[in-house]
């Protein structure tokens, strides 16, 4: 991971941070290298972190890390008061999507949350001339797929989630945002 991708990942865990605050169990979808986890981690948190190119195991205290994907490789948990998916959801295959809601509306406790930031389509164009010039690796830029953030809220609206916030961030080009499971 080169410095320009840090900074982007970093920007978007200070978005999402202020939604996890008192949060004492948490599953990060997409967990990269465990980053967040660490930064939550504390005495009587809980959380698992689940990455299919997760290769190293991570020693912070009370979180389990499950190289695999969700929701199909995710062991036998408890629900969670938050789930996060920071930069991931724009790499799950269209047909996955709705799945993928509904588990995160199975896993996540009634008044829980859900967290989330995707890129604005243009983002693919200045990844790829940032990794022509060896600047970012626009990790798994390929999967992309031009996604549109309108269709986030449908997606988990469908699911049994209300949309609690959507913030553009990053010069508009990065988009937060955060659902509440009320029933």
């Amino acid at each position: 991971m080169k410095w320009f991708d840090r900074v982007i990942r970093n920007w978007r865990i200070r978005k999402a941070l202020p939604h996890l605050d008192k949060a004492r169990r948490v599953l990060d979808v997409g967990c990269g290298d465990g980053t967040l986890m660490r930064r939550l981690a504390g005495d009587d948190f809980i959380g698992v972190g689940i990455d299919p190119r997760f290769a190293k195991p991570q020693d912070v205290p009370g979180v389990q890390f499950v190289k695999g994907n969700f929701p199909d490789d995710l062991p036998a948990c408890e629900s969670f008061e938050v789930i996060t998916m920071l930069a991931v959801l724009e790499h799950v295959p269209e047909e996955s999507k709705p799945t993928w809601a509904t588990a995160c509306h199975r896993l996540v406790d009634v008044g829980g949350f859900v967290v989330l930031t995707v890129p604005s389509p243009r983002v693919d164009a200045i990844l790829a001339v940032l990794r022509f010039f060896r600047l970012a690796d626009g990790t798994a830029l390929e999967e992309h797929h031009g996604f549109d953030p309108g269709e986030v809220t449908p997606l988990f609206e469908s699911a049994g989630f209300s949309l609690i916030t959507h913030k553009t961030f990053q010069l508009g080009l990065n988009n937060l945002f955060v659902f509440t499971k009320t029933a």
